[in-house]
């Protein structure tokens, strides 16, 4: 079957983690069962995860997919950056599949098609598909989602180039329209704060992740705009939020945060990581 897929070949395996199968597989799956991951109330909407290299950032991760394990969604979207210089506000592959060495993800084109549609009506954006695009944050996320979910799942990839707030509630409300009435999860990517002191790090770090657990897109955008944080996928992270709660979402739990300077020791210039998760409660706890 794979071999008929117009797959998108990674540009990143070898590089951002390990092009050996079985290598790769025992490194996310170390990861995942090093993650001590709390019970999670209600059902997960969408998980909050990292994108660095795995050296880097894969014990985060770890936390991000670890509630994911076993669950069987029938589609995926992950939303991330765009870090290159593409004219498009909204990109997607125009592909039939991504190529990981754990094998192909297959793409949704009708759910691709049907968010292009839905985005030109929220928001007039297009959804611009792309060919063989170098973007790492994406394909990050999916060996850990090849690892940690029960079942082949369908992927929905969306990279967001401008992450005006403007663009990315549009995205938002596509995204839920889209995925209305069916069993998907999405993942935003996004690294935290980028080269400062472990100690202003964590505290720009705090202000992002306390709008997280606020359910509020807007305070990503506002604490950025003063300084106070940093989300390197802000867009990505905003447009899920938006869309998690156009789907009922009414609760945020951060599962982790780290830095690059908790792997390597070096904590004058380091890189923020987190993991989260966001859920709508069942009714019954809706109730009580």
């Amino acid at each position: 079957m794979e071999r008929n897929f117009n797959v998108r070949p990674s540009p990143i395996a070898g590089q951002w983690y390990p092009a050996e199968p079985g290598r790769l597989a025992a490194s996310v799956d170390q990861y995942l069962a090093d993650a001590q991951v709390p019970a999670v109330d209600g059902q997960i909407l969408a998980v909050v995860a990292p994108h660095a290299g795995y050296l880097f950032s894969g014990p985060v991760a770890g936390y991000a997919f670890g509630v994911l394990r076993g669950l069987e969604p029938e589609i995926v979207a992950v939303v991330s950056p765009m870090h290159y210089p593409y004219d498009q506000e909204l990109l997607t592959s125009a592909h039939s599949a991504y190529q990981t060495p754990l094998g192909c993800i297959a793409i949704d084109r009708q759910a691709v098609e049907t968010l292009a549609q839905n985005l030109l009506e929220a928001s007039g954006v297009a959804l611009s598909p792309v060919c063989n695009d170098p973007e790492h944050s994406l394909e990050i996320e999916l060996p850990f989602l090849q690892r940690a979910l029960a079942a082949e799942f369908s992927l929905l990839p969306v990279m967001v180039r401008d992450q005006s707030m403007t663009v990315a509630r549009g995205l938002g409300t596509a995204l839920a329209k889209t995925l209305a009435g069916r069993n998907a999860i999405m993942v935003a990517s996004t690294d935290l704060s980028h080269f400062y002191p472990q100690k202003m790090a964590v505290a720009l770090d705090s202000e992002v992740l306390q709008q997280l657990q606020a359910l509020a897109p807007e305070g990503v955008y506002q604490v950025e705009e003063q300084g106070k944080g940093f989300a390197c996928g802000r867009g990505a992270l905003a447009a899920v939020m938006w869309a998690a709660k156009a789907l009922g979402a009414d609760a945020v739990k951060v599962l982790r945060h780290g830095t690059s300077g908790d792997i390597f020791g070096d904590y004058l210039q380091v890189v923020g990581y987190a993991a989260a998760v966001i859920t709508r409660r069942t009714p019954a706890e809706l109730s009580s």
